[in-house]
């Protein structure tokens, strides 16, 4: 199935994921978990017979066992063309510090090597030192997500695999809204949001959602629905436009009207606020889809009681309904004497029919090969952990937005990482913490980043 997805100027753009929360995408979180037993751990792969070795680094534990099985998958369906993978995973600063230091010096880069996106803009601003991928790509373009290539890229040109969509969706405990008189699935619109929100904390006395202060997803997908950006279209820091206000302010009135309250650690995806989640103190989380896996593994408690939905729109722009959120991006060192072979070779790892299915079936992410989408016998297998444990059918809602999946250009710029640290550390923190006024707060800030750029 081919994949239809709106591509917007101000909208480009997962997952993006993720896109990016602060500091810290979709597999980043897992990063630090793995990368604390594993950091430095190499795994060679066993090969029969003639093979290219071509060395890889990540800072996943995960993507090491994935690229190993897809690796022999790929050695089996091309005996003539067959692969050794040297996987190194490292910790995330080492491994994208370790990554610039080489491509600088021209001295002992991989031949592969995950990039995390907050990271992503960093190598492909000034030399690039990755492969262009666009050809390696073109054999599988029709069927993926445009927006998550595009977060990858730069000028026309593809440098990085995605991973997965991160489409942002809603998850809701239908178990807790049900007790409160809430029928989830008449919540369309952030109005309906908030009306919600502050009709279960009157009921409950609890917390419908939350005002994030260490991550964005919310916040992005809002921006991007209002058509709206951290930079303007000339690529210049906007913090304070009319639009960006405007979705900080409504988080704020929803915060004030006891439809949203801060949570443990800042965001749903944190060590901290997943008992929040667990014992019921919260009911609703905005997230990319790849927290079906922070479901499964970490709150265990809520399996059969939460329901997956399109998340609310202002219903002023039908055109982006949700964004990528989160994602880290697999490259190609130009350098590398064996770069065609392990573009094509991770071409097939990140984009192949096979390897979306395994996407889904041992990480829980939502693939970015859309042709996996309507394969009922994979994405309703009664067997698969996911469907298992969510309430609704967790494909039903990615079919729903399928054709409307969006994103902020500014992912894509050098200024980027310093923006979402800008927030995650300070404007967040300033408006749904201390109570600050929402333009004073972004003043500040778009001053700090200002100072920071040079601009003027």
């Amino acid at each position: 199935m081919k994949k239809k997805v709106v591509s917007v100027l101000l909208c480009v753009a997962m997952t993006a994921t993720m896109l990016l929360g602060c500091s810290a995408g979709s597999e980043k979180s897992d990063s630090k978990k793995s990368s604390k037993s594993e950091s430095g751990g190499t795994t060679e792969m066993k090969v029969d017979g003639d093979a290219t070795t071509i060395n890889v680094w990540t800072f996943i534990e995960l993507h090491q066992k994935f690229y190993t099985e897809m690796a022999k998958k790929w050695n089996e369906e091309h005996p003539d063309k067959k692969v050794k993978l040297v996987l190194s995973n490292m910790q995330y600063d080492d491994m994208h510090n370790k990554l610039s230091l080489a491509l600088e010096s021209g001295k002992g880069a991989p031949d592969v090597v995950d990039i995390e996106l907050g990271k992503f803009p960093s190598f492909t601003n000034g030399k690039i030192g990755l492969m262009d991928l666009t050809d390696a790509i073109a054999p599988y373009k029709d069927n993926v997500v445009e927006s998550r290539l595009d977060i990858y890229g730069k000028d026309g040109k593809y440098y990085g695999f995605p991973t997965h969509v991160g489409t942002t969706v809603a998850f809701y405990n239908d178990d807790l809204l049900k007790e409160a008189g809430i029928d989830y699935t008449t919540i369309k619109t952030w109005d309906d949001f908030k009306a919600a929100g502050v009709k279960y904390h009157e009921k409950t006395g609890k917390n419908f959602a939350c005002a994030e202060t260490t991550a964005q997803w919310m916040v992005n997908l809002m921006l991007a629905q209002k058509g709206t950006d951290y930079l303007d279209k000339d690529g210049n820091l906007d913090l304070t436009n009319d639009k960006v206000v405007e979705v900080l302010q409504y988080i704020k009135d929803m915060q004030d009207a006891g439809a949203l309250a801060t949570v443990a650690g800042g965001q749903p995806d944190n060590e901290e606020a997943y008992p929040e989640y667990n014992s019921g103190n919260f009911a609703v989380q905005i997230m990319p889809f790849w927290q079906t896996s922070r479901f499964t593994n970490y709150m265990s408690d809520l399996e059969g009681k939460i329901a997956i939905a399109a998340p609310p729109v202002f219903g002023d722009n039908d055109a982006v309904k949700t964004i990528g959120g989160g994602g880290t991006g697999t490259a190609v060192v130009k350098s590398s004497k064996n770069a065609d072979l392990a573009a094509e070779v991770f071409a097939y790892i990140k984009l192949s029919e096979d390897a979306n299915k395994e996407v889904w079936n041992v990480l829980g992410f939502d693939p970015v090969n859309t042709s996996v989408w309507t394969d009922t016998d994979l994405t309703q297998n009664p067997d698969n952990q996911f469907v298992k444990y969510f309430k609704t059918k967790p494909f039903d809602t990615l079919l729903e937005l399928q054709d409307s999946i969006g994103g902020l250009a500014s992912y894509t710029s050098s200024k980027y990482p310093s923006i979402n640290n800008e927030f995650c550390t300070t404007t967040l923190n300033n408006i749904y913490e201390e109570g600050m006024d929402v333009k004073d707060a972004l003043k500040q800030s778009q001053e700090t980043l200002e100072n920071e750029f040079g601009d003027k």
